[in-house]
């Protein structure tokens, strides 16, 4: 019998997804293990693959199909010597969630992307056939038809646009209404070419903004147009492009909305001499070389938050209500910006790990994470946060905590800044870093002690390579 192959739960909280990329088409032999598709989760873009195998029959939902719910059939297969066409012919799965319902009992069966494209052009769906599962009227049956598979069979456009029968309703797309708006233009000076006379947003684009209606009443051709609203309210009257967030900036707008409103900030900023690190880094570079390893900065500054963390316990917790979890490890977190938003892969145990395989898997995990290839375990958990924009010449900023994490380390910039040295005034490399903490579950004086720890650390670097 036919195999439904239903949208994954690829993270643990994961509740809908955006099908972004078919890898696979209706005919491909499918093998277990295979890359079927390539899924946006709430944290990154992850790869899909088969568990079964057999015959991919049909695809239930197009890709760029957003808020697929887990659970939703995607795709049915055809088993290893089934007909694929009595396959085909099974029942159809259930509708993608947000397919939208057909405008009438007997309408045509079509996805929410074709009858966008349909609407937008003024195309008629009755006078399309539909090649998806059960006929259903695809966006590549709608860009097969064009402009003149709706205009053949409809009515002839009238010479004005069509009224409702109480003479105060002009007819024209949602998308030909909003770009009017936009624009100042008045809908009853345009006609329409659309089916019985419906502006589209071609008659929109072709149309003068400002236009006055051409019969109008001499006191209503006085009086003013109204300027158009903004589409996103308030005051800001001017250009922009629309942009849909993804999955991963939805997700960050909604945790880090949370953190701010239920997670008690307390910031506590300490300034670092770099010169004993760099100076130390120069030499464990020249001295790794051979090895094909180049250490970084923020390697050397993820070990010193390891080792800080395991000098000052108390740092390394998360609240969870009536309790406190006390972590015997250090985790840290390390934000890393990315295409699609920002992502924390995470360096495990860092405390006993070397710098040089700190330096190896950080790099290996930036770059899956800039290329969205990221595993959930790869991302998920952290004791403590790391966030670096020392490179973009930032020198202070105090970051937002990850909850359920009880910290997080912002570092800006190192710059040559004047010190006191022995009573005498000197130059060094210095940087400002700020430390965020819960303060329902680390006390000033306990975040302090980390802090310290942090900067003795950095300004005497040998603890972190012994």
């Amino acid at each position: 019998m036919p195999i439904e192959i239903k949208m994954p739960a690829l993270s643990p909280t994961m509740e809908e997804g955006t099908l972004a990329k078919w890898l696979v088409k209706p005919g491909d032999e499918i093998q277990a293990g295979d890359i079927m598709a390539e899924i946006e989760t709430d944290k990154a873009t992850m790869e899909f693959e088969a568990v079964d195998e057999g015959t991919l029959v049909s695809i239930s939902v197009e890709e760029g199909t957003e808020n697929v719910k887990v659970g939703t059939v995607i795709a049915v297969l055809a088993e290893e010597g089934e007909d694929a066409d009595a396959a085909a012919a099974a029942p159809a799965p259930a509708p993608a969630p947000n397919s939208a319902p057909s405008p009438s009992d007997d309408g045509p069966a079509a996805t929410p992307t074709a009858r966008k494209l349909a609407e937008a052009n003024g195309i008629d769906l009755n006078s399309i056939t539909g090649t998806g599962p059960g006929g259903k009227i695809t966006k590549g049956d709608v860009e097969a038809a064009g402009g003149s598979s709706a205009t053949d069979s409809a009515p002839a456009p009238a010479p004005a646009p069509t009224l409702s029968t109480s003479g105060d309703r002009i007819v024209a797309s949602p998308l030909a209404k909003r770009i009017a708006a936009q624009r100042g233009i008045d809908l009853s000076t345009v006609t329409g070419s659309g089916p019985n006379g419906r502006i589209v947003k071609a008659d929109v684009e072709s149309a003068q903004p400002g236009t006055a209606p051409a019969a109008a009443p001499a006191a209503s051709a006085a009086a003013p147009t109204p300027a158009p609203t903004p589409q996103l309210g308030g005051d800001l009257d001017a250009p922009y492009e629309e942009q849909k967030l993804n999955n991963v900036r939805k997700v960050i707008a909604r945790r880090l909305t949370e953190a701010k409103q239920t997670v008690p900030h307390i910031y506590l900023t300490v300034d670092v001499q770099l010169d004993a690190l760099l100076k130390l880094r120069s030499q464990l570079n020249a001295s790794l070389e051979p090895d094909g390893v180049k250490l970084s900065v923020n390697d050397l500054l993820i070990k010193a938050l390891a080792r800080a963390l395991k000098r000052v316990p108390k740092c390394n917790v998360s609240f969870q209500g009536d309790t406190l979890h006390q972590y015997t490890r250090e985790d840290v977190s390390v934000a890393v910006a990315a295409p699609s938003g920002l992502i924390t892969p995470i360096i495990r145990d860092a405390g006993r790990k070397g710098l040089a395989e700190i330096s190896t898997e950080m790099k290996e995990l930036a770059n899956k994470a800039r290329d969205g290839k990221l595993q959930p375990h790869e991302y998920q958990g952290g004791t403590a946060s790391l966030s670096n924009l020392g490179m973009f010449g930032t020198k202070q900023f105090d970051a937002v905590i990850n909850p359920p994490q009880g910290m997080i380390l912002a570092v800006g910039a190192g710059e040559q800044r004047p010190v006191v040295k022995d009573g005498a005034l000197a130059v060094a490399t210095v940087m400002s870093a700020t430390g965020s903490f819960d303060h329902r579950a680390i006390d000033g004086a306990d975040g302090a002690q980390l802090m310290q720890a942090f900067q003795q650390l950095c300004e005497n670097p040998m603890g972190l390579v012994v």
